[in-house]
């Protein structure tokens, strides 16, 4: 009998990554009479090992992955054909394990049929299969079980020269899964994902709910197990000893779709054996190291880019499926990467990072630790990653990474008042004489158990624990002070190294320690201006959570709670409508902008040069075509009214306002409470009086022709070294014109029929006395925009501020020019 090839080959049975697949060949249904040990009647349907009671009442048989509602259901499924098929073809699968042995060391080239005739020395050879993609191995199935047997009591193999390694075939569980259905769940796009958070009741259970939807599926968790399977399969036969394990987001609780996947290779006990089998008398004879292809190769003495580069050597000549194999020995953590490609994962190897390994176990003790914690750390990655705070292209960028985010998640839990997690140096006091580590010099000694941490007497609900996120970092000196979830509190800066010191910790505008390796700063990457966007982010989104929007379900079916918090830019002062993208482009203060908010409405000649700057960076820089527009439509509902008004609320600037006692925090969905004056009567000085006077705006509609806004940073480089300088502000916005007209240049196909994207846009004055800006919002059409205009807004959102104060310095003297009309003609009023 023919065994059936693994749908993705490897060493043994554990290889098969495909998590579902057709068993049956055949295509008659009803294979026939079985044996009768694995077909009998079943007395009690319950006891049978393939079935599980469900929590909540009923019956899984995991076998089939059938749910039964009833027993009596459940009996008749247990007796159907499609049960009783799956058990017959489990008994042959297995009974064929039983009788294969697992094959590598031969020549390449090696066929089939030489090992066939070579294994029917010691038994009928029933099947041969051959590793078709790179030929490091083979299975060889056997006739009987005493066959292979003879063929495992042999001392030593050796074909055409080439000494064989031969082995038992390893036994995997047989699972079975629809044919046709694979391991990727359905995407997630932005559409999907809010028309499931609004159905929520609140904002608790769409934080509860976002986690089933970001988390791995359990089929995406086997094809990681499996792969893991794979390589330890594989490195054990050039590392005896070896040990592969998998660390970081795939399995520290905080998992995403499509994460990569981090694994360690130890290679400690290898240097164990190779150095026990020098020590040992006749140098290694006999020794387990014997069987391994490289035992003549020293990993003690070896240098790590060495290790580096046997290691993607091995990869890439011996893994199935595996590509895009590179060794990176100078990251701070050198390791390899790589692509599998029937999974579609990409995945590093790090060699001896145990550091990483015990960070990993620390935030599966934290993640276990409060049913909240995991809840708050999804949604805020996500709501970072929707305003571009997060999300590193590649790897590398100023941008916040999950591991950081997830720290200052874990931090502010632990300064709630009472603490919801307890501190790093409280696990340390808490942890037993097993759970002791120390590694590189740094105590990384923690609990390993759950039930060794108390529970926390915080009882707040996910909904006011994430406003108040949002409200401490609001306000927080990043640049100020080092973040320590070793301390559970805000540290001074520490003095700057000496020369003669070793490093120490890395200082920048954040500055967030490791809970174990306190000379490393997670943060390191971020700059000034992402740390800035990151707490005036978390001011808007605190502003928000106190509006009546993010506690009410809309009765009217508009977003709100965590669907509009996720829009980028739906929550600043300003955004009336939840399909708005905002940009807020900031002014000097001690020049002329200063004008803006000392006119109501933003009347002022300086709005309408900043009008007229953003207009030429769209239409002159980016090549987008504007033309005079009606103002985006924002709702009328009394209700969204009043929330937008609590939202731009500002606070209180006079001497009376500073004056005032210390207050309690507002509770989430309540209004700022108003300082009275000395007569009772008066506003305080720093609350501006409501004024009926209509604001003005500017407004256009564009349309977007050509990908402006990618590889700019490659032309742009290329023109610096030709015949264009890269001077002042003149110079500098003429660059990023013949950049936009060398990215169309190569695009090569001239002015597509429709333009890309479509989107209306409005500017308005905003911001206080001492930090005026003009908000510009973009309401693309359609709504909901795709990933194509949300990669386009983001570009926006740091080059468009930019260039238009450049555009506004280019007067002489540094002052603004005067340009008749101020805007060409190509925004309207309202």
């Amino acid at each position: 009998m023919d065994v059936a090839p693994d749908p993705i080959p490897g060493p043994g049975p554990a290889v098969d990554v495909t998590p579902v697949l057709d068993p049956d060949p055949d295509p008659d249904p009803d294979p026939g009479p079985a044996p009768s040990t694995e077909l009998g009647p079943v007395p009690d349907p319950v006891a049978d090992p393939d079935v599980e009671r469900l929590p909540r009442g009923g019956f899984r048989c995991r076998l089939c992955q059938v749910t039964a509602a009833n027993r009596p259901s459940l009996t008749e499924h247990l007796r159907g054909k499609k049960h009783r098929r799956l058990r017959s073809l489990r008994a042959e699968r297995q009974a064929q394990e039983q009788r294969s042995l697992f094959v590598s060391g031969f020549a390449r080239g090696t066929s089939g049929e030489e090992l066939a005739e070579y294994f029917g020395a010691f038994g009928d050879v029933a099947a041969v299969v051959m590793d078709k993609e790179k030929g490091a191995y083979a299975i060889v199935e056997l006739r009987d079980a005493a066959g292979r047997e003879r063929a495992l009591a042999e001392p030593q193999h050796g074909l055409a020269g080439h000494r064989l390694r031969v082995r038992p075939r390893e036994q995997k569980v047989f699972a079975y899964g629809p044919p046709g259905r694979g391991p990727r769940r359905e995407p997630l796009g932005s559409g999907r994902l809010e028309h499931v958070l609004c159905q929520a009741p609140d904002v608790d259970a769409q934080m509860s709910q976002l986690v089933g939807l970001l988390e791995l599926s359990e089929d995406e968790r086997r094809v990681r197990h499996l792969l893991v399977t794979l390589f330890q399969e594989v490195f054990t036969e050039f590392f005896p000893g070896c040990a592969v394990v998998p660390f970081g987001s795939s399995v520290n609780g905080f998992d995403t779709r499509g994460c990569d996947l981090d694994l360690l290779l130890d290679l400690e006990p290898t240097k164990s054996l190779q150095a026990s089998t020098r020590d040992a008398p006749g140098g290694g004879s006999g020794s387990g190291t014997e069987d391994s292809i490289l035992s003549d190769i020293d990993l003690a003495a070896t240098p790590m880019p060495e290790v580096l580069e046997l290691v993607a050597a091995v990869l890439r000549r011996c893994v199935p499926g595996v590509r895009r194999v590179r060794a990176v020995p100078t990251a701070r953590r050198p390791v390899v990467k790589f692509c599998h490609k029937q999974s579609g994962l990409t995945g590093d190897i790090s060699i001896d990072n145990r550091l990483a390994l015990l960070n990993t176990r620390f935030l599966q003790l934290f993640a276990e630790a409060d049913e909240r914690v995991r809840p708050l750390v999804y949604a805020v990655r996500l709501w970072a990653k929707q305003q571009g705070l997060a999300g590193n292209p590649c790897g590398g960028g100023p941008l916040l990474n999950n591991y950081a985010l997830t720290l200052l998640v874990l931090f502010f839990l632990q300064t709630c008042s009472p603490p919801v997690l307890p501190t790093v140096a409280q696990l340390r006091d808490l942890a037993g004489d097993e759970d002791r580590a120390v590694v590189g010099g740094w105590d990384c000694s923690f609990p390993r158990d759950v039930v060794s941490l108390a529970p926390s007497a915080n009882t707040e609900s996910l909904c006011s624990l994430l406003a108040d996120f949002f409200h401490v970092f609001g306000d927080f000196d990043f640049p100020g002070q080092v973040i320590s979830l070793r301390e559970g509190r805000a540290l001074p800066l520490p003095p700057p190294p000496t020369p003669e010191a070793s490093e120490g910790l890395k200082l920048g505008p954040l500055n967030l320690q490791d809970p174990f390796e306190l000379s490393h700063n997670v943060a390191a990457n971020v700059n000034e201006k992402t740390a800035s966007r990151f707490g005036r982010c978390c001011r808007d989104a605190a502003k928000y959570c106190r509006s009546l929007q993010y506690r009410r379900k809309s009765s009217k079916g508009r977003a709100w709670g965590l669907t509009r918090l996720f829009q980028p830019g739906a929550v600043e002062p300003g955004a009336a409508s939840a399909g708005a993208f905002l940009i807020s482009i900031p002014l000097d203060v001690g020049g002329g902008s200063q004008q803006l908010c000392r006119e109501p409405g933003g009347r002022s000649p300086w709005f309408w040069e900043v009008c007229a700057a953003i207009a030429f960076v769209l239409r002159d820089v980016l090549k987008c075509s504007c033309t005079a527009g009606k103002q985006p439509r924002a709702p009328s509902e009394d209700s969204e009214l009043l929330e937008d008004s609590a939202l731009s609320e500002e606070p209180p600037t006079g001497p009376d306002a500073e004056e005032l006692p210390a207050a309690e925090p507002p509770l989430v969905g309540s209004k700022r409470r108003l300082p009275e004056a000395t007569n009772g009567t008066a506003l305080p000085d720093g609350k501006r009086p409501r004024m009926n006077v209509p604001e003005e705006t500017a407004n256009w509609s564009c349309a977007v022709w050509h990908r402006v806004w990618t590889g700019r940073r490659r032309v742009r480089r290329q023109l610096q070294h030709g015949d264009v300088p890269e001077g002042p502000d003149g110079d500098s916005l003429e660059l990023e014109q013949k950049v936009s007209e060398a990215v169309v240049r190569q695009e090569d196909a001239g002015r597509p029929p429709e333009p890309l994207l479509r989107f209306e846009a409005s500017a308005r004055a905003a911001g206080t006395r001492r930090e005026a800006r003009v908000l510009l919002r973009l309401v693309p059409i359609p709504a909901p925009p795709g990933p194509l205009f949300r990669d386009f807004f983001h570009f926006l959102q740091s080059f468009l501020p930019a260039t238009v104060r450049r555009r506004l310095g280019r007067g002489p003297g540094g002052e603004p020019e005067q340009r008749d009309g101020g805007d060409g003609g190509v925004f309207s009023t309202s």
